[in-house]
């Protein structure tokens, strides 16, 4: 028995021999891709600072308790830390003009996606603008942003002192096996996270399944954004 396998072991390595052929070339298939869009836009940068302000200035008012309470129990540290966070700007006249952009845009981005919304209709759900403390210390944690699908932010403050948007890859089968990256400066299908540096005027829309943060602030510059997610939301639904 122990000589008729040992047979059997040899004639199947002998057909898998027989069988062996590379291809001269691989064809490369890039699928299951993550957009993410840019542009400058600096036409609202003016207006929309302005617009912003008395939203600033009411979330800073709201928070002085709590921060003239934290520095009087462990040391004066000024804002340090805090992030400033507006109300709805949906349903401000002086916002409209950037939601109606903002909806468009995110009715054609998912278009070129390939999503078929012919039965859908987009709308800019959520809108607020926020600033990172004077003292530095700003920033956000990494997040989604759930039952939505377009997000993204326009930058009125910000410079190469300032903070800046970093995405990690949203795939979490990609992060359980990744192996070592060869240079983490290079963009390459290894990696795991990007950023982009942002001026006024600077406008970055996303999937809002994408993993996103802000680095920590430093302080040195004033940092402004307005941040907004979009939802495909179906007609029948809407007719109902």
């Amino acid at each position: 028995m122990k000589k008729k396998m040992k047979n059997i072991k040899k004639k199947k390595t002998k057909i898998k021999k027989d069988k062996l052929s590379f291809p001269q070339q691989l064809e490369r298939d890039e699928l299951f891709k993550c957009p993410i869009w840019f542009a400058k836009e600096p036409g609202f940068v003016d207006s929309l600072n302005k617009s912003s302000d008395s939203y600033i200035e009411g979330s800073k008012k709201q928070l002085k308790k709590d921060i003239d309470k934290r520095n009087k129990k462990f040391g004066d540290k000024g804002d340090m830390g805090h992030v400033f966070h507006s109300t709805t700007l949906i349903g401000d006249p002086n916002f409209k003009e950037l939601q109606d952009y903002v909806g468009a845009t995110s009715h054609n981005l998912l278009l070129e996606m390939g999503y078929d919304i012919k039965d859908y209709t987009v709308f800019t759900t959520e809108m607020w603008v926020q600033e990172f403390a004077k003292k530095g210390g700003g920033h956000h944690t990494l997040h989604t942003h759930w039952n939505g699908h377009i997000s993204g932010f326009y930058f009125l403050k910000a410079s190469e002192k300032t903070s800046l948007p970093l995405f990690e890859d949203p795939r979490p089968g990609n992060l359980m096996n990744g192996l070592p990256e060869i240079d983490k400066t290079k963009i390459t299908y290894a990696s795991t996270q990007i950023n982009y540096k942002v001026e006024p005027g600077s406008m970055i829309f996303f999937p809002s399944y994408m993993p996103h943060q802000y680095v920590v602030d430093m302080g040195y510059d004033p940092f402004r954004f307005i941040h907004w997610n979009c939802q495909a939301i179906p007609k029948a639904v809407l007719n109902a």
